[in-house]
């Protein structure tokens, strides 16, 4: 039987002992005294989240509700749930809780106040409601006293779910109900779930206002010029994005409306495995009181945060307001972006380090998300392994992929931008023989593109990827521009070259068979 959520969930909350708003000292001692964490000598709370270090993607599940059934991508991403399945788990999540002490944050999704949506996030734990208000919108206390939830998240890590019973795969669990607009999320302790389920919402409510959710980092200059950069991990994102010459908008999620572009959160969520102050001084300095670090090992007598240590998880984080970060936009919000940055790093050793794009090729490179795993850095890899995520963003698209490439073409065209795919891999040969992109010439390259100087060169095309490679840029020796021409064995750079054209090839007809007119941008088949 279905039950009232609005009215069960503030039965719970008038019910039970719930913490509201607190701020953050008193959120991070009590974490402290519930022993959900300890602080390190720079005062960071860190917090282990057990045996779940990451997402659960195969643990996530979206309704099948009838308002929706039509428009979602059905599949590995978006897994079905029957609503009957969904009102049982959550009905029995909130009964579990009603005992519980809860903790109450209310606040936005979306720096820009005509698309944001007022979220309320219930948890369990305190140090997962202090991640909650670092990582989203906070309010200020006139907002807060006006706030109306438009989407809530009940979070409960130590309620196990029955798959037998409730539907699910195992006993955790990350469901997404847009009819009822709640996600419920058990089983897991991994405070990432909260941040990526809430971009989720977001990756479907945004379209629908004709604004493109975006999986990237956005970073605007002196003079106002904006810039978005994608790429998946270890393409150099994060390094490219933090420019001291340029101000942060954001470093993960953002939306481009007729408005300019926005910050979907508050905050930043940065890994921090081999952190060093000399290499990423900004997310040094921003680990700070408040800011919740994520199974980062810490010395019990001195409190001595190692980063060096992949004891509890590779994926070590840190989750600290946008704020932290000297030089930060607030609120996140800039005009329209005045340059794109696809990054990708290609261990093959065969992709141009800059070469520009048509609006067609921006649309088949978004839709592939390229990048690659350089041999040797795990075991069992021995060459070079492509790996492909559509939008640069996969997990979290409720909607068919296609739906926000065509979106994103539409606004190259409306606004004229330049896209630019830069490859921060390997040049002279693939990885074990070549040398990785030296960082300076990279730096160099972008920008070059940010300040408008390569729309001033000279470009050649690509006779493989079809791409527009510029013959000068500042600072850049020439000879570097030309992937061809750093390799000494020609014919190896031809047959890696062909290898990765046909991997496109075969990844996108895979992927996107109904998308024939966007594959003709891409490579060309190799001639046997």
């Amino acid at each position: 039987m279905e039950i009232n959520t609005v009215q069960k969930l503030a039965d719970i909350l008038g019910a039970t002992k719930v913490y509201r708003n607190l701020p953050v000292p008193q959120l991070v001692e009590m974490a402290v005294k519930r022993g959900e964490g300890v602080l390190t000598d720079k005062g960071a709370l860190n917090a282990l989240t057990g045996k779940f270090t990451g997402r659960s993607p195969k643990d996530k599940f979206v309704v099948d509700e009838a308002s929706v059934r039509d428009k979602i991508n059905w599949g590995p991403v978006n897994q079905p749930i029957p609503s009957e399945k969904f009102q049982l788990l959550q009905q029995d999540v909130l009964n579990y809780l009603q005992d519980k002490e809860l903790f109450v944050f209310d606040g936005f999704a979306g720096a820009d106040e005509t698309y944001r949506l007022p979220i309320r996030v219930v948890n369990e734990y305190a140090w997962h409601n202090l991640f909650a208000r670092q990582l989203f919108i906070r309010p200020s206390a006139a907002e807060l006293e006006q706030h109306q939830a438009e989407f809530t998240v009940v979070y409960a890590p130590t309620f196990k779910a029955n798959p037998a019973v409730h539907g699910t795969n195992s006993e955790t669990f990350i469901v997404l109900s847009f009819e009822q607009k709640m996600v419920l999320i058990g089983g897991t302790e991994y405070a990432g779930e909260m941040k990526k389920s809430i971009f989720s919402v977001m990756n479907y409510l945004l379209p629908e206002q004709n604004v493109l959710p975006m999986h990237c980092s956005a970073n605007v200059g002196k003079e106002g010029d904006v810039a978005l950069f994608f790429g998946l991990s270890g393409t150099g994102k994060t390094t490219l994005s933090a420019d001291p010459e340029r101000f942060l908008i954001g470093d993960d999620e953002h939306g481009w409306s007729d408005n300019g572009v926005f910050n979907i959160e508050g905050g930043c969520y940065a890994k921090c495995i081999k952190l060093s102050e000399e290499g990423e001084p900004q997310i040094w300095n921003a680990i700070r009181f408040g800011t919740v670090l994520e199974n980062v090992v810490v010395d019990e007598a001195t409190g001595i945060a190692d980063y060096d240590s992949d004891k509890y998880t590779e994926n070590t984080r840190a989750a600290y307001p946008v704020d932290a970060i000297k030089g930060a936009v607030i609120p996140g919000v800039g005009g329209q972006p005045n340059a794109i940055i696809f990054l990708t790093a290609d261990s093959f050793g065969v992709l141009p380090p800059i070469s520009k794009l048509s609006k067609e090729q921006a649309m088949y490179h978004f839709l592939s998300g390229y990048t690659s795993k350089m041999a040797g850095t795990e075991r069992g890899v021995t060459a070079p392994q492509t790996e492909f995520s559509t939008c640069f963003g996969s997990p979290f698209l409720p909607l068919h992929p296609v739906v926000y490439a065509e979106m994103l073409g539409q606004k190259i065209d409306q606004r004229e931008v330049p896209v630019y795919l830069v490859n921060t891999g390997w040049t002279g040969g693939p990885a074990g023989v070549g040398s990785r992109m030296k960082l300076a010439y990279t730096r160099a390259m972008v920008t070059a593109a940010l300040s408008g100087e390569l729309e001033k060169v000279e470009y050649v095309t690509d006779p493989v990827f079809g791409l527009q490679v510029p013959t000068t840029c500042p600072n850049v020796p020439a000879e570097v521009l030309q992937p061809r021409n750093t390799w000494q064995d020609k014919e190896a750079y031809d047959k890696q070259a062909a290898d990765l054209a046909g991997r496109f090839i075969e990844n996108f007809q895979k992927k996107f068979p109904e998308a024939a007119e966007i594959a003709k941008a891409g490579p060309k088949a190799p001639v046997q």
